[in-house]
Parts: C-alpha cells; structure tokens; sequence
C-alpha cells in the first residue's frame, strides 16, 4: 500500500484572488512506514506574498524569486502522487491552490477527492474530515493532534511544508492503526495450539533484542492507547 502525505505553504488564502502555491513537500510511506522518498521544493510565485501569509510560514518574495516555478516541477509532483492515496489535511484547500496551478498550465488533470473523482491521478483522503469524525466537537489542527496522539512538534516554531506533512504521516498513521492486528476475535481451537514441549524439541528459543528505536516506537505507541482510553489500560492495574 503506497501512501504520500502532502502539504503546501502559500502567499495567501485564495488561488481565484490569483495566490499562489510557494512550498510543497511530500512523504511517501509504503505498508504504512516511511520509504525514505520525499519530494521538496520552494517556489518562485512570481508575486508578492501577503503579510498574513509570512507571519505563519516565514517566507517571503524576496526569499523565493530565485526558486523554481510550478510549471518546472509540475510533472515530477503528478508522478509521485500517481496511483498512491494521497492524505492532506482540510484537502480541499490544498486541492485549490495545486489544481488551480494545473489550470493555469492548461493542464487537464485535477485531483479530486469525493464524487466525481474517477479521472483524478489518485484517491485522496481529507486526515481532517477523518479527524473531525473521530473526536468531533475537539479541536483537530496538526497541533492539537500531534498533542493528541504524543507527536512532538517542539520544532515546529513555522508552518513548513515538508515539516508539516512530516508531523502529519506520524498522526496519520497513529490516527488510523486500528486494532485489527492485536489477534481480537479470531478463533482458535485448543488442538491447534502447539505444546510447549514440542516447541522446545524443535531447538533452543530465540532471545529478541529490543533496539532503543523500537523500545521508543513501542512507548510511543502505548502512550497513544492510554490518552485514547477513557480509564487507566488494565495492564496497569494487574502489574
């Protein structure tokens, strides 16, 4: 399962008052794990960039005139997204600025999620619109979330394009693992389960060594389970 996370940073709120895309970033996750493929870039917006729009991401025109413009990167960005299920958070914002690019290079491809996004390049999921279903009536930005879900973004003193879809493929993935792996609901008859002692025939046991990452990731982990839990686990209650 190819997943890419994708957020932008932009010179203001509107692509119809002629605003345009400034940052771009992108993470690819294949079986829900980081691939190590990002794509990255700055650009040249051949505009000013409103005042409100620099107090949030910290770049100006001044900044980005010598970066690339869309159209250079255009291709490279429909080729990693292509066939993936792109996650963006309040996609629709995202989705206007990136399509009215595409219209502006009389381009025929939209991206599109919902109804109607048969012809789009991939299947796009709002992590907004999920977020607001898990937990409505909460606040559901990336920083509430990543408070939410023990994401640290202590770094994170600017929106970032990269930075930010960064944040969110952790959320994301925390967001969405289910339990459907924990074995909950499956039978199993007692004449299907191996002996002990059949299992010590077989040679001596293995002794899995626990890496410091892995020991994290697994705190992190049950750190998330406990702050979705309305009462303490029950491993804390029988220890």
């Amino acid at each position: 399962m190819r997943i890419v996370v994708l957020d932008t940073e932009t010179t203001g709120l509107k692509p119809e008052d002629g605003h345009r895309i400034i940052e771009v970033g992108a993470i690819e996750l294949i079986s829900r794990r980081p691939s190590g493929r990002r794509l990255h870039y700055y650009l040249n917006p051949e505009r000013e960039v409103d005042p409100g729009a620099v107090e949030v991401h910290g770049l100006t025109y001044e900044r980005l005139m010598n970066e690339p413009r869309f159209e250079e990167i255009a291709d490279e960005l429909l080729e990693f997204v292509k066939d993936c299920e792109l996650v963006i958070h309040n996609a629709p914002f995202d989705l206007g600025f990136l399509n009215h690019e595409f219209a502006q290079l009389h381009r025929s491809v939209r991206i599109q999620a919902g109804e109607g996004a048969q012809d789009s390049p991939c299947r796009v999921t709002d992590s907004l619109r999920l977020a607001r279903e898990l937990h409505p009536g909460q606040r559901n930005s990336l920083d509430a979330l990543c408070q939410r879900y023990g994401v640290s973004n202590k770094h994170r003193h600017f929106h970032g394009a990269l930075l930010d879809a960064e944040l969110l493929a952790e959320v994301y993935v925390l967001m969405t693992r289910g339990q459907n792996d924990l074995g909950i609901g499956q039978q199993q008859s007692y004449h299907d389960i191996q002996p002990l002692s059949d299992i010590l025939a077989e040679g001596p046991l293995l002794r899995a060594v626990v890496t410091d990452q892995e020991a994290q990731a697994h705190h992190d982990y049950i750190t998330g389970l406990k702050k979705e839990c309305a009462t303490s686990p029950i491993w804390e209650k029988i220890r």
